[in-house]
């Protein structure tokens, strides 16, 4: 699964960690997200996908799928 939550986030101007602080989560975790380390909860992707004024299916693509 791919994701364009850095493309969004840069977009936004928003930094890692105000992105993790406003999700409830570590910078950390949005940086392994961002680089397809680690597959957020679901609960985590709509806060994402929130916080990034998209939507789940927007946020991620299954391999394959760019949308």
């Amino acid at each position: 699964m791919h994701n364009c939550i850095r493309v969004l986030r840069k977009q936004k101007g928003i930094s890692q960690e105000t992105l993790a602080k406003a999700c409830g989560v570590t910078r950390q975790t949005v940086n392994a997200i961002e680089n397809n380390k680690y597959d957020p909860t679901l609960a985590l992707a709509f806060a994402l996908a929130r916080e990034l004024d998209t939507t789940v299916d927007e946020l991620f693509a299954q391999d394959g799928n760019t949308g």
